[in-house]
């Protein structure tokens, strides 16, 4: 499960329904010294068109140093894209996300290595002190509350990646391991953590160990982070991806940003609407070509087996020119680096999870 790559994107098409927000819940007992906390996250099924809740629970660092950089969701301009998490020496972006227990949206406070042993911070994370003993106690603040899931779009986080995060997206990584894997696998087989079955309360909200659905320790949600009522969908319709461009949900206007540099935002903004207006001239020209060749299988009276042909192929040039769409999106993103923050980090409890 190695990796190595600077950036991974699920590949999928991008969802225009947002995540519902992050539930309330309390932080299983660390199992042992070692383990790291990786907070819970909305994962989508695209077959079956729905989000679930994957616990956060407590995983073994794959390497002694290295910490966890929660995935999240963010905005790619046609709808949302998941970035999953990764490992490294280093806590890169994860989109702004008040994800709490020590991931109050920049970097991680829960706790550090020193000489080969990971320390915690018992101010954010609850462990037994008569087990494990290198702990430390260190107040921190959450400089927003809030139960968000997403970054950017209407009603997201408006993050945008610092140099020095960025810098850590460039280093070494491992990817999720394998009992990360099986663990969001046996959050996707149980239908009590999808959306439209538990409305945004998921009936395991964190275990101690991963897979550990039923284990003692396991713990349930305390209540939703906030209302989520999907639109409903006619039966086995959710499956069903994007043929033409007009199937596409529509782009947003982009999210205004403020990064205390006011030229700089207003030209990211305006590189944003530039874009976003050349993509839409992209799809009214994919729609029309398809259009025609419509038109034209239509006046041959072609069969049945020809128009399935003709449609799969829509199917194949809508989703390649999304995806390209995603990319440009995803790199303009990229390039914008906003000036290194001086402020210094206030310290204070922070409310529960």
């Amino acid at each position: 499960m190695a990796a190595t790559t600077t950036a991974q994107v699920r590949v999928g098409v991008a969802i225009a329904i947002a995540p519902p927000p992050l539930p309330v819940y309390e932080q299983p007992i660390c199992p042992g010294d070692g383990y790291i906390w990786t907070p819970g996250y909305w994962a989508y099924d695209y077959d079956d068109g729905d989000y679930y809740w994957v616990p956060g629970t407590w995983v073994p660092a794959p390497e002694v140093g290295f910490l966890w950089t929660p995935g999240y969701w963010g905005w790619g301009g046609t709808g949302f894209i998941f970035y999953p998490g990764y490992w490294g020496p280093e806590v890169g972006f994860y989109g702004g996300i008040n994800y709490g227990f020590g991931y109050f949206g920049r970097g991680y406070e829960g706790g550090r290595w020193d000489g080969g042993h990971f320390y915690y911070n018992t101010t954010v994370n609850r462990v037994n002190v008569e087990v494990i003993h290198n702990v430390y106690n260190t107040r921190v603040t959450e400089t927003t509350v809030n139960r968000v899931s997403y970054n950017g779009g209407n009603g997201g986080v408006n993050a945008r990646p610092r140099p020095e995060e960025q810098a850590a997206g460039q280093q070494r990584h491992i990817a999720p391991v394998g009992v990360q894997v099986q663990h969001e696998q046996a959050a996707r087989s149980d239908k009590q953590q999808r959306a439209s079955v538990n409305h945004g309360l998921p009936g395991v909200a964190a275990t101690p160990k991963p897979g550990g659905f039923k284990d003692n320790g396991v713990v349930r949600t305390r209540e939703a982070g906030g209302a989520y009522n999907p639109p409903a969908r006619p039966e086995n319709s959710a499956s069903k991806p994007a043929i033409h461009p007009n199937d596409l949900p529509r782009a947003n206007r982009p999210a205004a940003t403020n990064t205390g540099n006011p030229k700089q935002d207003l030209k990211y903004q305006q590189e944003q609407e530039k874009l976003q207006a050349k993509q839409q001239k992209d799809l009214q020209k994919l729609q029309q070509k398809q259009e025609q060749e419509h038109q034209q299988m239509a006046k041959q009276q072609t069969n049945e087996a020809k128009n399935q042909q003709m449609e799969q192929r829509h199917q194949q040039q809508t989703q390649q020119l999304q995806q390209k769409h995603v990319q440009q999106t995803q790199q303009l993103h990229q390039r914008q680096q906003p000036p290194p923050s001086t402020a210094p980090h206030q310290s204070e409890n922070k409310p529960p999870h």
